[in-house]
């Protein structure tokens, strides 16, 4: 399998790269070649669930137990009803997917006014090096503003932020909190003190692209169009095996489900790794924003996603700009890892609650489209947990459906990874593979103790 060089997260040109110019013919065959390959593959797939193909020969057994067991018969018809459904939504996500294009950057002539919220706590030197990434940026120097907050950082993170707008004068503003407000406080100060049109906010642990913001400025010549989501990479890929797997995921988060939801300008939700939005929508949805409360109790986390709703409840788009690209530190060991997933399962409950009444007001296509994803994708949870506790209990009595069930896993993540190998052609996907055991195994309690707790403040990260 030929291997692709992949994007390295430093800002600093390779004092050791050749010019290699264009890639040959030879070369442009074989990458093209390789997409029909792939793109073949992936529609046999969809057709082959589609025909139920895996479920006879390999789960067959294991639905024969069920059917047998006192509570199988009220379990297994909308599990199948639900694989069914599934299987639909996959291939019309693959078709979007296929059909999306990225809309065409900015240029140095027509990119407008601009300003990057940079917040910060505890941040340390990573900081400086997200500050550093914006400056370098391609865009035209009186049209960038960078404004950092420190919000009531206990560690050296201000000192870090002080050296880092002295090396840019003119152009990075430094706002500190005397004590820890919390994010939503700092990006509101960044949108309220913001010159530009357009404000991005980027995560202080994450570096962009040098064309990061042209590209996330040139979607905004459609004026439907209320906020931006740019592709998230991973900046410590090479730390160890959770972020090698995270990798993958976030390829088929961003490049492929984001991409799918751009096409009917619905990306339910724009990261904070790398966000853009328009200033003036900004600030007429600001104070909602920033008061939000659920079950009484005021919201910290997710309030990326809390905006992009605020964005659909003014009746504009959200879309996803694959050639923004940001790179963000991810967790490094699982206790980091859960306490991520616990915060984005939470958020997700309640936005997933506040969405449910704002998709009414989206556009017909948009509104058909939105509610068919959410609901199917929501229904996987009722399902999963009750086919997860029916298996435990055939298990003891047969440990081979055990082995069945991880066959099946196995199946269905190498035909996931059809869809990185298109985008990406590496070995990585092998640790797509690995992904798919490690959250089954590892991640399953995640959700259900996020909804049991889903009105807790604490982001646990610090």
């Amino acid at each position: 399998m030929p291997a692709l060089p992949s994007r390295s997260p430093s800002l600093e040109p390779d004092a050791g790269a050749v010019d290699r110019g264009s890639p040959s013919p030879e070369a442009t065959r074989r990458v093209d070649w390789w997409d029909w390959l792939l793109v073949v593959a992936i529609v046999l797939g969809l057709l082959l669930l589609g025909h139920a193909t895996l479920f006879s020969a390999v789960l067959r057994p294991l639905v024969m137990e069920v059917e047998a067991s006192r509570w199988g018969l009220f379990l297994e018809r909308p599990s199948v009803l639900w694989t069914a459904m599934g299987t639909l939504l996959l291939a019309v996500r693959t078709a979007l997917w296929f059909r999306y294009r990225p809309a065409a950057a900015a240029t140095m002539d027509d990119a407008p006014v601009l300003t990057v919220i940079i917040p910060a706590y505890n941040e340390g030197a990573m900081v400086a090096s997200s500050i550093h990434s914006v400056a370098a940026a391609r865009y035209p120097l009186g049209r960038l503003e960078i404004i950092v907050i420190d919000d009531g950082s206990t560690d050296d993170t201000w000192e870090h932020i002080e050296r880092a707008a002295a090396c840019h004068p003119g152009v990075v503003t430094t706002i500190r909190f005397p004590e820890n407000r919390g994010k939503r406080a700092g990006l509101a100060a960044g949108f309220r003190s913001a010159r530009g049109e357009i404000v991005v906010t980027i995560d202080s642990d994450s570096v962009i692209e040098p064309g990061a913001l042209l590209a996330m400025a040139g979607p905004f010549r459609d004026p439907r169009v209320g906020a931006v989501a740019g592709r998230v990479g991973v900046y410590n890929r090479t730390a160890g095996l959770i972020p090698r797997m995270l990798h993958v995921r976030f390829a088929l988060s961003f490049d492929f489900l984001r991409a799918a939801q751009s096409t009917y300008g619905t990306v339910y939700c724009c990261p904070g790794a790398l966000s853009a939005y328009r200033t003036s929508t900004v600030r007429a949805v600001l104070d909602g924003w920033l008061n939000q409360t659920f079950l009484g109790a005021p919201c910290t986390y997710g309030e990326d996603r809390a905006l992009t709703n605020c964005i659909f409840a003014v009746g504009l788009d959200s879309v996803y700009q694959r050639n923004a690209v940001v790179h963000t530190v991810v967790p490094e060991t699982y206790r980091q890892l859960c306490k991520m997933f616990l915060r984005w399962d939470r958020s997700f409950v309640r936005e997933e609650i506040l969405f449910a009444r704002i998709v009414w007001r989206r556009p017909l296509r948009a509104r058909i489209l939105a509610i068919c994803e959410t609901t199917i994708t929501n229904l996987r949870y009722p399902i999963a947990y009750a086919s997860l506790a029916l298996l435990l209990s055939i298990v003891v009595h047969d440990p081979w459906a055990l082995v069945r069930v991880g066959i099946a896993i196995g199946v269905m993540s190498l035909f996931n990874m059809l869809y990185f190998l298109r985008m990406e052609r590496s070995w990585a996907f092998l640790h797509g593979v690995l992904y798919a055991y490690f959250s089954f195994v590892a991640l399953l309690w995640i959700f259900p103790y996020a909804v049991l707790t889903v009105r807790s403040r604490s982001w646990m990260t610090r």
